[in-house]
């Protein structure tokens, strides 16, 4: 298909550089006029120096030329620092416009790294116009069920943003759409950990185990349904019943059948009924209007 989004160029060679107070002016104050600057204020003997450097390098690199770093040794620049009033290392300080922007000093994790690029990135121009479209372009092949050419859309998406959870979670459902769940799944387990807790991803991931252990359980319904016409209150039938509803793309219905379950008996298998009510939201994701009706309901009994 033709390329939604243009071939990202290399990442600029220099979006990572050392410093000194002779080029301070060149490299930080002026370069900021064009894009975001961070300031690493730094030294040899400065542990988490060695370990934060190199995850905001990553997090800088990530951002493909939105973003700029800069390297500023202490010792070698006292009078500088003295002057920016660095008091405790690593001091971190982002310059734009001309003028500092943000900062924080001390080691960070990783996932505070990014967000504070990600705020940069923001204040320099806001998100990628031409990404956010490829998005909704995958979205609306996806709802078409075009499998095939959302995932041709979301591995674009992939190679400008490699860390963006909403085209690997659209990737996978594509997968899974085409039946190819063992690639969804690998899809899943290849995404780094810091972008793996997101919503978007646990919900697929959810949605795949949910398919798996429901294929082929839609031929049941019938007998199922007979049982429960024989005996209201066998809980067990109740339960196969949702899952195998659920395996036949009735998703109401299955949530309906959970939902009685607890309302006969809240604590039937361990609370089997809630647990898995709370595995089918996750699955469903958290703005699905079904997920907001069905944890109403569920409170409503939990709680009365």
């Amino acid at each position: 298909m033709e390329p939604i989004l243009k071939a990202a160029g290399p990442v600029p060679a220099d979006l990572v550089k050392d410093t000194d107070t002779a080029g301070f002016a060149a490299d930080v104050i002026e370069a900021s006029m064009e894009a975001p600057v961070i300031v690493d204020f730094w030294a040899p003997w400065c542990g988490p120096c060695k370990t934060l450097g190199p995850m905001l390098e990553k997090a800088v690199r990530a951002a493909r030329g939105k973003v700029r770093m800069v390297k500023l040794n202490i010792d070698e620049n006292q009078q500088l620092a003295t002057q920016m009033r660095i008091q405790s290392i690593p001091a971190v300080y982002a310059f734009f416009q001309g003028r500092p922007v943000d900062g924080f000093t001390g080691a960070v994790p990783e996932s505070q790294l990014k967000s504070f690029v990600d705020k940069l990135v923001g204040l320099a121009g806001g998100p990628d116009a031409a990404l956010a479209e490829a998005l909704e372009h995958a979205k609306q092949a996806l709802e078409a069920e075009d499998f095939h050419g959302a995932a041709a859309i979301y591995n674009q998406v992939l190679q400008h943003d490699p860390e963006n959870a909403a085209a690997y979670a659209g990737l996978a459902r594509s997968l899974i759409g085409v039946g190819e769940a063992s690639q969804a799944r690998q899809v899943l387990d290849s995404i780094d950990p810091a972008v793996a807790g997101k919503p978007e991803i646990v919900a697929v991931r959810r949605t795949l185990e949910l398919a798996e252990q429901t294929a082929g359980a839609a031929g049941q319904i019938p007998a199922l349904m007979e049982k429960l016409a024989a005996d209201q209150n066998d809980h067990q039938a109740r339960f196969d019943l949702a899952m195998a509803l659920y395996g036949d793309g009735k998703r109401e219905a299955a949530v309906d059948e959970l939902i009685e379950i607890v309302r006969r008996d809240r604590e039937w298998n361990e609370q089997a009924a809630r647990k898995q009510l709370v595995t089918f939201f996750e699955a469903f994701g958290p703005t699905d209007p079904l997920t907001a009706q069905g944890r109403r309901r569920l409170s409503a009994i939990l709680f009365s």
